[in-house]
């Protein structure tokens, strides 16, 4: 049974949520979720086999039930450790379509894994997160992963934009309640086009117009180690060649 602080990263696959992972291991246990186990075994054989610690975990955000059996599992396993941070990374919702062409159940898809999967994953994650409070180096933290969708809804983007503006609303709302508490909530909105192997023969006339992912999680760790006297709300990170 893993006895040091540990980190939870939700929305794991060969992008962004591999590279949070990995540098939150070089501190932390980490467990990491995703839908999908193929998602997330070949990143849990990779930190466990160089001297990390990792916990791979199936779970749909989208379910409570799903998210409940998931935490019990964790709490098993870290039982007498601190939450020390939890970052919901879940990519779900987006869905490119004309607005008239869209189905009930496409629209709702947006706010079900942004703002459902969310909610239970915060709800949760902060009851964790509240009773590691002064048992760690840094405040315990939760981050959300924003989207240009996020802040502007763009033409034929209606699902994935309202799953976004709803997560945003619900990591601004924790912030202001939990923050006074000595839990530091943020949300980090990424625009532009992560270079991940699925981007890769993505066409970019710039070598650097891609985001790193390995930079963003370096992003997501300062917000992690910020003290509570300078806590951050939202970053934006984009390629500097990205227009906005």
């Amino acid at each position: 049974m893993a006895t040091k602080p540990f980190a939870i990263i939700a929305g794991v696959g060969p992008g962004t949520g591999a590279s949070i992972a990995r540098k939150f291991a070089q501190a932390y246990s980490v467990v990491v979720l995703a839908r999908n186990a193929a998602n997330y075994k070949p990143l849990v054989q990779e930190i466990n086999s160089s001297g990390g610690q990792a916990l791979g975990i199936s779970s749909d955000l989208s379910d409570s039930e799903s998210v409940k059996s998931a935490f019990k599992q964790i709490s098993q396993h870290h039982a007498s450790s601190p939450l020390a941070a939890a970052v919901f990374n879940v990519g779900g919702g987006f869905v490119k379509k004309p607005f008239l062409e869209l189905t009930e159940e496409e629209f709702t898809l947006g706010y079900r894994s942004q703002g459902q999967g969310g909610f239970n994953f915060a709800q949760t994650s902060l009851p964790l997160l509240l009773q590691a409070k002064g048992s760690l180096p840094h405040p315990p933290t939760l981050i959300f992963t924003g989207a240009t969708a996020s802040v502007k809804g763009s033409a034929t983007f209606a699902t994935f934009a309202t799953g976004k503006f709803a997560l945003r609303a619900l990591a601004q709302s924790l912030a202001r309640e939990f923050g006074p508490q000595g839990v530091h909530v943020s949300h980090v909105i990424i625009d532009g086009v992560i270079d991940t192997p699925r981007t890769k023969a993505w066409a970019n006339e710039h070598e650097d117009g891609k985001l790193d992912p390995d930079a963003i999680a370096d992003a997501y760790w300062h917000l992690h180690t910020q003290p509570r006297t300078t806590f951050g709300f939202e970053l934006d990170l984009r390629p500097y060649v990205e227009k906005w």
